[in-house]
């Protein structure tokens, strides 16, 4: 099952399933957030809960794409419990494409690699056990989410405005603090790599930027492997295009390893609150030596997820001078 989410038209939000190429509107549901809260509180799977609702109309998620009625596919009312983060080196290439960034001879490995190979080593631990920590980092909340079709903004003091095509597991926290997976989406985690570049401690400043995901959401498990295709358009044509792959045969660490590594925070377990928590590529143009620019398409396709996810590159005009901050 695929879920998503509209604007009805009227201001409200249309939630909306589907099957194959059969889509439809899910009954007196307002919202996928609070479908999953009333499955978390019934103890039963999502699909029962809609399956409980009922169908309604059929639903052309195509053309509401086309109108730009898509939304994100999950929401939170008030965005600031919605948090967007995430986990690198953790995709059996994505080793090579960081270390490039920050080359040291063999004998003086770089952080980058001593931390994949940690992954390699111990990411995949028994069912029960708590494997080795990934690289982890936060990206903002639901201020900083943008919805499929609308474009990513860059902000004007940026290095660089590049996509990172990933799987994102979508979660949201029940009434007692348990972490509840709703599911899985296709993301941009998109960051500024020329700012990592510069130095590795500004991993952190280059992860502070506007990120995507969905369409749809997959409901269920994830496949072992994914196998999706990134792309970049440019008046129409596209100038970078590449396969990337996913899913725990791709991984060096389990998604039960990045989950609890994750939410043994208790920070991350607050009830209600939605978690997006992107699990890491190893493919990126900008590793290709791809240059965005103003107005290009990012367009990131994978079988599973259904719709393709795509946004447009804004950028913001630089401010002039400091941030000035006032003091009361």
């Amino acid at each position: 099952m695929l879920l998503s989410q509209m604007n009805d038209g009227q201001g409200g939000v249309c939630v909306v399933a589907r099957e194959g190429s059969e889509a439809y509107a899910v009954r007196e549901a307002n919202s996928v957030h609070a479908l999953a809260l009333e499955a978390t509180g019934q103890g039963q799977s999502l699909a029962a809960t809609i399956r409980a609702h009922g169908l309604g109309d059929a639903v052309d998620l195509e053309a509401a794409a086309a109108e730009g009625r898509l939304l994100l596919p999950i929401h939170h009312d008030d965005p600031a419990h919605l948090h967007l983060t995430g986990t690198g080196l953790t995709h059996l290439g994505s080793a090579a494409t960081r270390d490039s960034m920050h080359a040291a001879p063999e004998a003086n490995m770089t952080d980058s690699m001593k931390m994949f190979r940690m992954g390699v080593e111990g990411g995949k631990p028994a069912a029960g056990q708590v494997g080795a920590q990934p690289e982890w980092f936060y990206k903002g909340n639901g201020h900083a989410a943008v919805a499929p079709g609308q474009p990513i903004t860059s902000p004007g003091f940026a290095e660089d405005a590049g996509e990172e095509p990933e799987i994102a597991g979508i979660y949201v926290i029940g009434t007692d603090g348990t972490p509840f997976r709703v599911g899985f989406a296709l993301a941009n985690e998109f960051s500024d790599h020329k700012t990592e570049k510069v130095n590795y401690l500004w991993l952190a400043h280059s992860k502070l930027r506007q990120a995507s995901f969905g369409p749809e959401i997959l409901v269920g498990e994830l496949p072992a492997s994914v196998e999706g295709t990134s792309r970049i358009r440019r008046g129409g044509k596209v100038i970078w295009e590449k396969p990337f792959l996913s899913g725990e045969a791709n991984m060096s660490h389990t998604l039960a390893n990045l989950e609890h590594h994750h939410f043994k925070y208790d920070i991350f377990r607050q009830p209600g609150d939605v978690h997006v928590h992107m699990f890491g590529t190893a493919t990126l143009s900008f590793a290709d030596g791809i240059t965005t620019e103003a107005g290009d398409e990012f367009e990131i396709t994978a079988a599973p997820f259904g719709m393709a996810l795509r946004n447009k590159l804004q950028i913001a005009e630089a401010e002039p001078r400091a941030l000035a901050v006032q003091a009361l």
